[in-house]
């Protein structure tokens, strides 16, 4: 395994960090228990985890992911081995089965870092982070910024001293933001500075082949101020690996079992899927791997957010740390995104 700084701080993490969003929806309890036994074997460090999974979030099954990842330590022990992340939700008025509509107030994340620590079965959190703004812009694939009108978001400055309150107490060793855009990264950035609260160590967005956005404003950020990508969804849902193209639905995949799950499914992505797979058939590739390997290589990832429901896509998401893809099959990748930028932000 590599690993790579986390931001500004002295913390190091491994280039392949696991997602674990599938936990009690796709993967059972004891399933989950041999992912994790299986990617910290191969020396994955960073556990990413959040208050609302799995996905899609229910009122049913919220917090099982934190559950199953507690129970885990509980049972194997060398909590310090570990770096834990976990998430509180940003504003949803869809969730009223959490916390009544969950906002970023000082009381609301007080409330679910408590419920995140009770599960996790630990005292403290290594990264927590703000799973999307409490403000209305751009995020979830939106690109066209729609001025909010009659909106009253919670301030960030209230959001992060509530995050500094959890510094302070040792229970938050470093704090990031997800889903976030370059203003409220500069924000969070500004706040910090002037009124000596802390300062975020990550961000954690969307970046695979099909949606590079984060190029765009944001990686200038994580190069030069230190913030760096968490990267989620490197395999745009494992479309990349080309298992959805042509129509097929496989038994048990996330986009056969969800309809909500069609983000990186329109045609101009399909066409694009379609000639990243043939560039990493041209080369002898696994097109998982060769898509992965592209995340590895930038310098502005700190960590790659791999998942699976099973241990084969484990580990041959696992091997890709190995994988160092040539200057020609680089060049042969941006021709393919110059053809067809962005098709699923």
């Amino acid at each position: 395994m590599k690993f790579r700084p986390l931001g500004h701080t002295d913390l190091q993490v491994s280039l392949l960090g696991l997602g674990t969003m599938t936990f009690g929806q796709q993967n059972s309890e004891a399933e989950a228990h041999v992912q994790l036994d299986r990617a910290v074997a191969a020396g994955v460090n960073l556990i990413d985890t959040a208050e609302m999974y799995p996905v899609p979030p229910q009122a049913e099954t919220q917090g099982r992911t934190e559950a199953y990842i507690g129970s885990w330590l509980q049972s194997r022990g060398g909590r310090e081995r570990i770096v834990l992340a976990s998430k509180v939700t940003g504003r949803a008025p869809a969730m009223p089965w959490l916390r009544g509509g969950p906002v970023l107030d000082r009381n609301s994340i007080l409330a679910a870092f408590d419920d995140s620590l009770r599960r996790l079965r630990t005292d403290y959190i290594d990264l927590y982070q703000i799973h999307w703004p409490d403000r209305s812009t751009n995020f979830f694939g939106q690109l066209g910024y729609q001025v909010p009108t009659e909106e009253q978001p919670v301030p960030i400055a209230e959001t992060l001293e509530a995050l500094d309150r959890l510094v302070r107490q040792g229970k938050v060793r470093h704090i990031g933001v997800s889903n976030e855009t370059p203003w409220g990264i500069a924000e969070y950035l500004k706040l910090a500075e002037h009124h000596n609260l802390p300062r975020i160590s990550s961000v954690q967005n969307p970046y695979n082949l099909l949606n590079r956005s984060f190029e765009i404003g944001l990686a200038e950020f994580a190069h030069r101020e230190q913030v760096g990508l968490l990267a989620y969804s490197p395999l745009a849902f494992g479309v990349l690996s080309g298992k959805y193209l042509h129509g097929q639905r496989p038994a048990g995949a996330r986009m056969s079992l969800f309809e909500r799950f069609s983000r990186y499914t329109g045609p101009i992505a399909e066409i694009a899927t379609a000639k990243y797979v043939a560039v990493a058939g041209k080369f002898g590739l696994d097109p998982a791997q060769m898509a992965l390997a592209y995340i590895n290589s930038r310098p502005f990832v700190t960590s790659n957010l791999i998942g699976a429901t099973t241990l084969e896509q484990l580990d041959r998401n696992l091997a890709a740390v190995d994988l160092e893809l040539s200057a020609e099959i680089l060049a042969e990748i941006e021709n393919v995104h110059h053809e067809h930028p962005n098709p699923a932000p």
